[in-house]
């Protein structure tokens, strides 16, 4: 009862018939975080682009300026060296063969994937475990590489991926409640100026028809992107 209260209260500050821009969408994010624990800062867009073809898929990766404000848990897939240089860049669980059969069984305690070319034949089998969630690895987002020291330092240093789903939503993640205000709006300007660059040219018409910014059980804020 108290949450909801508090929910309430808060969505009385958001002006619902009115686009927020990015500043103010921002602002009202942090006032109505309503959450006891440092809430998560997202942005959800309605893309004018239809995902079951080829050419209107929207994938991609940006580099948050501020990071994430969590640290990712990251697996890795990789044998010798490059699984010794995987852990010295900050790896939490690498493995092949044996990891392998663990995720196909389901065990999915990790926020991201990264995996050597030479076994992509093998973590290719896992697509039903890890497609759903998002955490396939891909040479597009840089998470199969040769240089998994790399990959690694750049998801533990705020790395996002994000990806239309087959509605044409799309997800992005820009930071923490406890963000000040100008770190979560470099944040928000670097990844939409990331997914605007990825528009395709097959899509017709205008191309962000809604934005939404919201926290963690706060009230969603119409954003004019």
């Amino acid at each position: 009862m108290k949450r909801s209260k508090n929910h309430r209260k808060a969505s009385e500050l958001v002006d619902r018939d009115k686009l927020h821009g990015p500043a103010e969408a921002v602002k009202l994010a942090k006032e109505t975080s309503s959450a006891k624990f440092d809430s998560t800062v997202e942005v959800a867009l309605r893309l004018g682009v239809d995902p079951r073809k080829a050419d209107q898929m929207v994938r991609g990766t940006v580099n948050l300026p501020h990071g994430t404000g969590k640290t990712a848990r990251v697996l890795v897939f990789a044998t010798g060296e490059r699984a010794e240089q995987a852990l010295a860049a900050g790896a939490d669980i690498i493995g092949d063969d044996e990891m392998i059969e663990k995720v196909a069984k389901g065990y999915t305690d990790f926020d991201a994937v990264v995996a050597t070319p030479d076994l992509m034949g093998k973590v290719g089998r896992l697509g039903r475990v890890l497609g759903p969630r998002g955490l396939m690895p891909n040479p597009k987002t840089g998470t199969v590489t040769p240089d998994v020291a790399k990959a690694v330092t750049d998801i533990k240093g705020g790395k996002i991926e994000f990806r239309v789903d087959r509605h044409g939503n799309l997800h992005f993640i820009i930071g923490k409640a406890s963000f000040g205000e100008e770190q979560l709006l470099e944040n928000y300007q670097a990844a939409i100026d990331e997914v605007n660059r990825l528009k395709p040219s097959a899509a017709k018409g205008r191309y962000i028809k809604k934005a939404v910014v919201s926290t963690t059980m706060g009230p969603s804020i119409p954003l004019d992107a």
